[in-house]
């Protein structure tokens, strides 16, 4: 097979790689001959992670082009594979024989129609027994791929598949960072985030050729992609439990505040109060940290931003925030001052439980509020702070 010249190449078969010399050669044949065959201009390049099993020799043996990755992992290998491909597209997929090579086409037909990336879907493509554990085909994929349709809206229904073809330019926009198997759930959300054309596409999955383990462990690596769907979904993970909590804590201490409530032969009174000024203050903090994790995020690049959220931002500043905690806090001190002065009506002696704690858990409330408002609008002020975009290197004299 004749190598093209780096400008003439329109496709790159990526496939990352670490001691898969049992299944490397089917691999790249079923490669070659598509390449062949559908008369594409491309090359087949091998992201080797460090094979220690004379996979590099093989791959290059075989007219296959090998680099080097310099970091370990499965997102490391495909980064390093995305850097130095010289296709305007790329398809990837494992070096293990368990993707189909030799069917391509509907990939870099969307590709050639504008799709910045296609995925595969292996759920509509057909699962050969054997392929796809139990846990995977009828529990991870599954769950993971609707949290991924719930959180970012791709329009896609198997979230995972590793044979997946994309617009290398593009895909480079994204500047894509985990090194991990993140990396695949990473793709796909900045790809949504950033809302790139994405398109599914059928194919299938067989049981792959390898006798040693694969490299995926199925609860850790599960956790990790779960892991990462939370971290880029703020408003699931902080702003809708955390405005559950709040507003459902806080109804609750301002209507129990009043007196007791009994529905049918259940009461709640000042017990219940304490506990849900508790739930309160939980939910508040996830908004906090929502706020803060937004700002962070969007400070350094790892979402993006839209026009409500900059407004928001435009209008908000430390010293504002810093004025409503305050407020709150000295709100809290007025309700304890006077509970204090009820008390000395009392000749300080003793008091209606009840209603001291009807009165004490408000005031605590506020208090704890306003403390928290206040310190949250010091560290975003910390996180907003203008600064040059990168620091230059200290300069040593000898």
């Amino acid at each position: 097979m004749t190598t093209p010249a780096p400008s003439d190449v329109e496709l790159t078969i990526l496939m990352p790689c670490l001691n898969e010399v049992e299944t490397l050669e089917v691999c790249i044949r079923k490669a070659q001959g598509f390449l062949e065959r559908s008369g594409i201009r491309g090359e087949i390049l091998i992201s080797d992670n460090g094979s220690t099993d004379g996979s590099q020799a093989l791959a290059e043996g075989l007219g296959a082009r090998v680099s080097h990755a310099p970091r370990r992992g499965y997102g490391a290998a495909l980064i390093n594979g995305i850097e130095t491909a010289r296709g305007r597209y790329i398809i990837m997929a494992d070096a293990d024989d368990s993707y189909d090579f030799e069917n391509l086409e509907p990939f870099v037909e969307r590709l050639r129609a504008g799709a910045d990336l296609v995925m595969g879907n292996r759920f509509r493509g057909g699962i050969e027994p054997g392929a796809m554990p139990p846990l995977h085909k009828y529990l991870g994929n599954p769950v993971l791929s609707f949290i991924g349709e719930l959180f970012f809206k791709p329009g896609i229904r198997d979230f995972h598949c590793g044979l997946r073809g994309f617009n290398r330019a593009r895909i480079r926009q994204l500047d894509l960072q985990t090194t991990g198997m993140e990396f695949a759930s990473e793709m796909v959300v900045r790809a949504s985030l950033a809302r790139f054309r994405i398109e599914e596409v059928p194919t299938t999955l067989k049981k792959d050729g390898r006798s040693r383990p694969p490299h995926l462990r199925s609860w850790h690596d599960g956790w990790r992609h779960l892991r990462f769907l939370l971290l880029f979904a703020p408003r699931w993970l902080f702003v809708y439990p955390g405005l559950v909590a709040f507003f459902f804590g806080a109804i609750a201490v301002g209507v129990l505040s009043f007196g007791g409530v009994r529905i049918g032969d259940v009461g709640f009174d000042v017990t219940t109060m304490v506990y849900a000024s508790a739930l309160c203050v939980i939910g508040f903090q996830s908004l906090l940290f929502f706020w803060l994790t937004k700002l962070y995020a969007t400070q350094e690049g790892f979402l993006p931003t839209s026009e409500r959220y900059r407004r928001i931002v435009a209008k908000w500043s430390a010293e504002r925030g810093l004025l409503i905690g305050v407020g709150l806090f000295f709100l809290g001190i007025v309700i304890g001052i006077v509970q204090v002065a009820l008390w000395g009506n009392l000749d300080f002696g003793a008091q209606n439980a009840a209603q001291a704690v009807r009165i004490a858990v408000p005031s605590a409330l506020l208090i704890i509020l306003g403390f928290q408002t206040a310190m949250m609008s010091f560290f975003s002020g910390v996180l907003t702070t203008p600064r040059r975009e990168q620091r230059p290197e200290a300069v040593i004299e000898s």
